[in-house]
């Protein structure tokens, strides 16, 4: 994660960030992680089926049977 903000990219795409990780370096990797790229002003696109990294993020999405909609619209 590290990696992906050493160059301040204007946005980073992370396909389950934390999918390896127990939940206590899940939440610590994903605070530093978020807290870096909201310092930098870098736009962070995030895919989980952890509800709990989901609620972490500023704007959230769902997409059912394809279909991307505002989290809890269905």
């Amino acid at each position: 994660m590290a990696r992906a903000l050493v160059h301040r990219p204007a946005v980073v795409f992370a396909d389950e960030p934390t999918g390896s990780l127990d939940s206590a370096n899940a939440t610590a990797v994903l605070k530093e992680f978020l807290g870096l790229a909201r310092s930098q002003r870098t736009a962070v696109i995030l895919v989980t089926h952890d509800g709990a990294v989901a609620e972490q993020a500023d704007t959230r999405y769902t997409m059912t049977d394809g279909v991307l909609s505002p989290w809890g619209e269905r």
